[in-house]
């Protein structure tokens, strides 16, 4: 497992003075919703850390706030091992599974005999939503149907059995990962609203599409022996092996230069980010909040590599669930 291998991510490291009430009420929810069960099971998501996560990348949330994150990221990775098994390997039941999740997005509420994905995502998305922006709501709905939909091509990935070409695993990695939702997620915990004229600016789209690769390129290289014996192709590590035709070294190499060309480049355009406010004549509460957004990306970035680095979910996996097996210990995935 290549867990030695360091990235240089220049950005500020610091954790919310929430994180270890945090903690209690986060192993509450995931049993509540049924998320997560007794025994070996809740042990092994506790040693997962998911408020520490939540804590890390958003810093600067509090109480209610950093539940949700801490719930999103709770959601994020136990609805990601639920296709470990059989159900990853068939892309139309993921696809039919995946639409249920997508129709709560828009206006579907969960009925009787749902499964604990749909009532946990349910409840996430309802106090997501309580009082946020039509904006950033109609935003948000877009990231989560991109995350759900392309579960369903990463099975395709799978059946495949050989990687994809870097465009195309793009596409797909980028939906599966769904690190635009915690950019998102930063956003209401910071309490702001970035205006459309500069959320949509070249800077700003470039840079959120910099601190979304840096976020799962790294984790590639973290879960690749994870994915591998899982029969996962969406990892960047397998796409320039096989791609290029070069060994497991070079590939791991080219997955760090790939992740240093767009720290530099964030670096580059944040310089910009002032001026680009100065000439669309932002002022006041609105230049605030493309300054806050701004820093929540680095937060983000550096927040997730702290915590990739230390939970036991890529150190221990393999001591606590067989690597070629499903990684969880109950099915909470209606299929």
């Amino acid at each position: 497992m290549p867990q030695d291998i360091e990235f240089h991510l220049p950005f500020p490291t610091t954790v919310s003075p929430d994180l270890g009430a945090a903690r209690e009420r986060n192993l509450a929810w995931v049993q509540r919703v049924g998320l997560v069960g007794e025994g070996r099971s809740l042990e092994w998501y506790a040693s997962w850390d998911m408020p520490h996560l939540a804590a890390a990348g958003f810093p600067y949330a509090r109480g209610a706030a950093l539940d949700l994150c801490a719930e999103a990221m709770a959601l994020f990775f136990v609805f990601d091992d639920q296709f470990d098994g059989a159900l990853g390997q068939d892309p139309s039941r993921t696809a039919a599974v995946c639409q249920k999740m997508t129709d709560i997005v828009h206006g579907a509420l969960p009925g009787p005999g749902a499964d604990a994905c749909a009532r946990a995502f349910a409840d996430i998305w309802a106090r997501s939503i309580d009082g946020a922006h039509p904006g950033w709501v109609a935003r948000c709905a877009y990231e989560w149907e991109y995350y759900f939909a392309t579960q369903a091509h990463e099975a395709i990935g799978r059946r495949r059995g050989t990687p994809a070409d870097m465009e195309t695993y793009l596409q797909v990695r980028r939906g599966i990962a769904g690190t635009d939702l915690p950019l998102s997620l930063g956003e209401r915990a910071a309490g702001i609203h970035v205006p459309a004229t500069s959320f949509h600016s070249p800077q700003l789209r470039i840079m959120r599409q910099a601190a979304i690769d840096v976020t799962f390129m790294c984790n590639d290289v973290y879960s690749l022996e994870k994915e591998e014996a899982r029969g996962d192709m969406d990892n960047l590590v397998l796409v320039l092996e096989h791609g290029r035709g070069c060994t497991r070294a070079e590939a791991v190499a080219e997955a760090r230069e790939e992740v240093r060309r767009r720290v530099v480049r964030f670096q580059e355009l944040a310089h910009q980010v002032p001026g680009m406010c100065s000439q669309l004549g932002l002022t006041g509460q609105d230049a605030a909040a493309v300054d806050t957004y701004v820093e929540i990306m680095r937060l983000w970035m550096s927040g997730y590599h702290t915590w990739q680095t230390q939970t036991h979910r890529y150190t221990t996996a393999p001591q606590i669930l067989p690597s070629s097996g499903p990684g969880y210990f109950e099915q909470v995935l209606g299929a």
